[in-house]
């Protein structure tokens, strides 16, 4: 005899429904429906909204308050109609109207332009040669989104149709560069600089010896060692240094197109209450799929009248079915559990913001919540939250911290962002380096190393102390 413990189908799929962000969801509950002939929408109730207060009871409004959140979630893009092909009503046959679906697709808004588009449009004006359009057009397609060419050139002629000549695309590439914007197709970053520094008027011979010699010094801000190899001041060079920094990009492509950047949608907002009773949690609309079980087929199942072969189809797509329904019902719950308690344990954050962040680990909210701290972890998988102060990722709110002198605990977070705060008020001209600022938040209570302190620098992107003086 032994004892095992393992788990059921259902089980899997309700924590794999767990972990879904609310596009995958959609996208998941679109197959299903897809699959499972069983499965339907229900119809929407459009006479209640439902939403939940921090301490766990839920609130019932009226219409007034339904057409607010109605209004909200699609202002904010959370209603599941407005992002997938899936209608709570039943199909309806024509009857003269506009056709639904092609007044959904002129409404959507195109696919914003690439690069190589923008590029393509000034190529093909150009008067040239066969051989070189088609090296350019290569050129081109092997752009990356930010506008450099990180492939070699041999791979450019070869892949060109029909392939061209190394020699050629060289030559294509000279004339590439000088479309708009300038530093396009640059192999690097100095040579990006470089395109760009050439094409600017007036007298730039500090600037490109700079570029050219000295950038690995520029970086780490050693201006008089630059000046006693140059021979230049280092006011010139400060100054060098400022113009390539305000008129010189290092991603030319994203001035003329839009950096592509996926949309994110909340899952869940906090709002203040309209009665003024604290803050109250509302699950986005694309959180609240009502699926049920098509009665026709509840009656096929039970009726003898059908064959046996028919009747245990029926009975195990009702059973996924179900199965389905409670997944989600569980992630509905589970999900709105968890951001009530954020919202309980975080309340300072949501009045001040980020700085009022305080230390929340996984695992005190699993034993409050009576689970494992990994159905805390999957249940904040990719999910986002609407608060006053931005968009956060769940996640963002499960933080570790250190003991203030008062007793009370400060995230890292909320460190950070006090590094930030006094790296931006220090004196340019004697900037703090990593133990004059673990000497500052001393004075506010948080006791950290120099070591902690450089660390948190880094994953800010905040230069040292010698990098960060003004000349």
């Amino acid at each position: 005899m032994r004892l095992e413990q393992r788990l059921t189908p259902q089980l899997i799929q309700s924590m794999d429904i767990l972990q879904l962000s609310t596009q995958a969801l959609e996208n998941r509950l679109a197959e299903e429906l897809e699959k499972n002939v069983t499965l339907e929408l229900a119809e929407e109730k459009p006479h209640t909204d439902t939403a939940s207060a921090p301490d766990g009871k839920p609130t019932t409004h009226e219409s007034e308050g339904f057409n607010r959140l109605d209004h909200f979630s699609r202002e904010n893009g959370l209603d599941i109609e407005d992002r997938t092909g899936i209608r709570h009503t039943t199909v309806r046959s024509y009857d003269g109207e506009r056709d639904a679906k092609l007044d959904a697709m002129a409404n959507t808004a195109s696919r914003p332009e690439g690069i190589d588009e923008f590029l393509l449009r000034q190529w093909h004006l150009l008067d040239l040669d066969e051989d070189t359009r088609r090296a350019g057009d290569s050129i081109i397609y092997h752009l990356e989104d930010d506008g450099y060419l990180k492939v070699p050139l041999e791979n450019v002629a070869e892949d060109a149709r029909p392939p061209v000549a190394i020699e050629v695309v060289e030559q294509a590439l000279k004339i590439v560069q000088k479309l708009d914007p300038i530093g396009i197709a640059a192999r690097n970053y100095k040579e990006c600089l470089l395109l760009q520094v050439d094409a600017q008027p007036g007298d730039n011979t500090i600037e490109r010896t700079l570029i050219e010699s000295h950038l690995h010094e520029v970086v780490r801000n050693r201006y008089p060692a630059i000046a006693k190899a140059t021979g230049y001041s280092v006011g010139e060079i400060a100054a060098a240094v400022d113009a390539i920094k305000h008129s010189l990009v290092l991603q030319p492509a994203f001035s003329v197109v839009d950096k592509r950047v996926p949309r994110i949608y909340p899952d869940v907002s906090v709002e203040d209450d309209e009665r003024g009773k604290g803050l109250v949690v509302r699950m986005a609309r694309g959180n609240l799929p009502e699926l049920h079980i098509k009665p026709e087929f509840v009656e096929m199942m039970k009726s003898k009248a059908n064959g046996k072969d028919l009747r245990d189809f029926v009975r195990k797509q009702v059973e996924s079915g179900n199965a389905l329904i409670e997944a989600i019902k569980f992630r509905r719950s589970r999900l709105q559990e968890v951001a009530q308690s954020i919202v309980v344990h975080q309340n300072e954050f949501f009045e001040v913001g980020p700085p009022g962040l305080k230390v929340l680990r996984m695992s005190e909210l699993a034993e409050e919540l009576n689970c494992d701290p990994s159905t805390i972890s999957r249940t904040v998988a990719d999910k986002y939250m609407q608060t006053a102060h931005g968009v956060y990722p769940l996640r963002y709110f499960f933080t570790g911290g250190t003991d203030s002198g008062n007793g009370t605990g400060t995230s890292w977070d909320s460190i950070k962002t006090k590094v930030t705060d006094i790296v931006k008020n220090e004196d340019p001209s004697n900037p703090l380096n990593d133990d004059q600022i673990a000497a500052a938040l001393t004075k506010e209570s948080i006791s950290i190393s120099r070591r902690t302190v450089a660390k948190y620098r880094a994953q800010l992107k905040i230069p040292p102390a010698r990098q960060r003086k003004k000349f």
